[in-house]
C-alpha cells in the first residue's frame, strides 16, 4: 500500500511539474499534462506483460492514430463518413498488432496509445486540418513527453501490484478439503456370547 501511495504522489508531482514547466517544454504540454500522465501511469502500473511489450503496443496504437489523422487530412472527406472510416482503420490496426503478436503486445495498451494521440490532437486537427504536417508533431511530442514521465513514475510499482493481485486471488479461493485428515472410527466393543443360567 505504501508503494501505491508513493507512486501516485510521484505521478501527481510529475504532472504538476509538466504544467509548471510548460514555458520551457512548450505551451502544448500544459493542455495534455493530465492526459499523458494518467495514460502513462496506467501503462506503467498495469501488471500485464513486460514493460517493453506494453510500451511497444502503446507506440503501435499511437502510430495507428497518427496514420488515421494522416488519412483524414490527405484522402478522406472531412465529414462523418470520413471520420468513421479513420476510426475503423485505427482500431483494426490495433487489433491486428495484438493478434499478429498473439497477445504479446496487449490490445489494451495499443488502445491507450491511440487514445493518447486522439485526445491530444483532435481539437487542434479540427481547428485546422490543413496544418496537419506542422501541428501533429507538436501534439505528439507533448503527450509523449508527459506519458513517458507517467510510465517512469509508476513502472517500478508494476511487479508489486502483480504480487498483491496474486495474493488477493489466492486468499479469495475457497479452502481445499482435507483429504488426508485422519478420521477416528470407534472400535466395536468386545462382547461375550450369551450363556443361559443353569436351571435349579
Amino acid at each position: 500500500m505504501t508503494r501505491n501511495v508513493l507512486a501516485g504522489a510521484l505521478l501527481a508531482v510529475v504532472a504538476t511539474g509538466a504544467v509548471l514547466l510548460s514555458g520551457i517544454l512548450g505551451p502544448e504540454v500544459q493542455g495534455v499534462a493530465l492526459l499523458g500522465a494518467a495514460l502513462g501511469g496506467a501503462l506503467g502500473i498495469a501488471p500485464d506483460r513486460t514493460p517493453g511489450q506494453r510500451i511497444a503496443a502503446f507506440a503501435a496504437g499511437f502510430t495507428a492514430a497518427w496514420i488515421g489523422y494522416l488519412l483524414r487530412a490527405a484522402a478522406l472527406p472531412d465529414a462523418a463518413a470520413g471520420r468513421a472510416v479513420a476510426v475503423f482503420i485505427v482500431l483494426m490496426i490495433c487489433l491486428a498488432v495484438s493478434a499478429g503478436t498473439r497477445g504479446r503486445l496487449p490490445l489494451w495498451a495499443a488502445l491507450l496509445g491511440a487514445a493518447a494521440m486522439a485526445g491530444a490532437y483532435e481539437t487542434a486537427y479540427t481547428a485546422d486540418p490543413s496544418a496537419f504536417a506542422t501541428t501533429s508533431p507538436i501534439a505528439a511530442t507533448a503527450v509523449l513527453l508527459t506519458a513517458g514521465a507517467g510510465v517512469l513514475a509508476t513502472a517500478l510499482l508494476s511487479p508489486s501490484v502483480a504480487h498483491d493481485r496474486a495474493r488477493e486471488d489466492q486468499e479469495a479461493l475457497p479452502p481445499e478439503p482435507e483429504h488426508n485428515r485422519p478420521t477416528h472410527v470407534a472400535e466395536p466393543t468386545s462382547y461375550r456370547p450369551f450363556e443361559p443360567a443353569p436351571e435349579a
